[in-house]
């Protein structure tokens, strides 16, 4: 199907991966009007053809399944980190607009090629997180906009815990390159960055690993060990095109769990956002001089993981940018790989690309809303 070929009514989805993280962007995008999910691909076509019949969706099979699809207008790319670029490409080669979980890519070569191909097909680049778009942090972007806590600053970010190996039943990609705590969780809190304070311009960093092994805790592998190929404890700064900065520290290795701190320090207030790995939450601000915080509660969208391909598949139909774009992602993806570059370099890195903030959603933006008239 050309993208040059107008479609009206529900933006057809089809979902590569029937994984861990399916079930929960088949939980919310089942549920959207605006949205139908046409088919379901995995390398083990067991798996798919058990999440298709989980959720009533019609087709089912291998990866082609999905590329093959005309029903198919966007490709959900679900796959391992290693496989994003790969699996992106055919879906773009096959005329799909691609959303892909986070990391975008793995490497800066890869990621450029995905956004020029996107470009010269005149398809969209989608991904995540998703989460900017959720009412917690969309609700602390329109108090920052509207000047609560004056002119911002600085922020501080941390996300500590044990690491994801005593929950997850095949955690050891999680351990490997695209992944650790910087490229699995560092998305989250770095696009929030971005979005309040633009473009990072350069980046400083340490990184750490305290066992080179570690052993799955729960499921069907528990007791089995893994080897740990990246950094587990990143401690990094950043500095930003206007001249702000922050302090970011992501870690697997803390027996604290401690995960959601984003405080913005502005020139009238610091304000402390909800967890950026979750769409909901209140927000505090705690006013210069002040003892005590203030809780603000959010307002807007809690819809869950899937939120920002509905965006994406509204946009489609408008004919519009769509908001959690191929570009700011690939600005993320370039950030990680420069903190990745000075841990090793011990030294600052430049980082080379820039993306803008995106419109805010509008506060009444309704998920379960059908807005695309067949």
């Amino acid at each position: 199907m050309s993208a040059a070929t107008a479609r009206t009514g529900p933006v057809g989805i089809g979902i590569i991966g029937a994984g861990v993280i399916s079930k929960q962007y088949l939980d919310n995008l089942s549920s959207f009007p605006d949205i139908t999910v046409a088919a379901v691909g995995d390398l083990f076509e067991e798996a798919a053809a058990a999440r298709a019949a989980e959720y009533g969706v019609p087709v089912h099979g291998g990866v082609d399944a999905v590329l093959g699809n005309p029903e198919v207008e966007i490709v959900i790319n679900l796959t391992i980190p290693a496989a994003h670029v790969e699996v992106a490409t055919q879906a773009l080669d096959a005329g799909k607009h691609v959303w892909s979980e986070k990391p975008f890519s793995l490497d800066r070569e890869s990621g450029l090629g995905l956004l020029k191909a996107a470009d010269a097909a005149g398809l969209k680049l989608g991904c995540a997180p998703d989460t900017f778009l959720g009412a917690g942090l969309q609700t602390a972007r329109r108090m920052i906009e509207r000047g609560d806590i004056g002119v911002p600053l600085t922020a501080l970010t941390l996300m500590q815990s044990p690491g994801p190996e005593s929950w997850h039943p095949n955690p050891a990609f999680l351990f490997q390159d695209g992944a650790g705590p910087l490229f699995d969780i560092g998305p989250y809190y770095l696009t929030t960055l971005v979005q309040t304070f633009g473009s990072i311009r350069r980046v400083a960093a340490f990184g750490s690993r305290s066992r080179e092994t570690r052993v799955i805790g729960s499921g069907p592998k528990a007791g089995e060990e893994f080897a740990v190929t990246v950094p587990t404890h990143v401690s990094s700064i950043l500095e930003f095109d206007g001249g702000e900065s922050a302090q970011s520290i992501f870690s697997f290795d803390s027996p604290l769990k401690r995960a959601g701190f984003v405080e913005i320090t502005g020139s009238d207030a610091t304000i402390a956002f909800p967890d950026p790995n979750n769409f909901d939450g209140d927000v505090r601000i705690c006013a210069k001089g002040a003892d005590d915080w203030t809780t603000v509660p959010s307002t807007g969208s809690t819809a869950s993981r899937g939120a920002g391909v509905l965006e994406m598949a509204r946009a489609i139909r408008a004919g519009r940018p769509h908001r959690a774009q191929g570009e700011l992602a690939f600005h993320v993806l370039d950030t990680m790989a420069s903190i990745a570059e000075s841990i090793d370099t011990k030294a600052f890195v430049d980082v080379e690309s820039s993306t803008a903030p995106v419109p805010a959603l509008p506060e009444e933006w309704d998920p379960t809303e059908a807005t695309l008239a067949g």
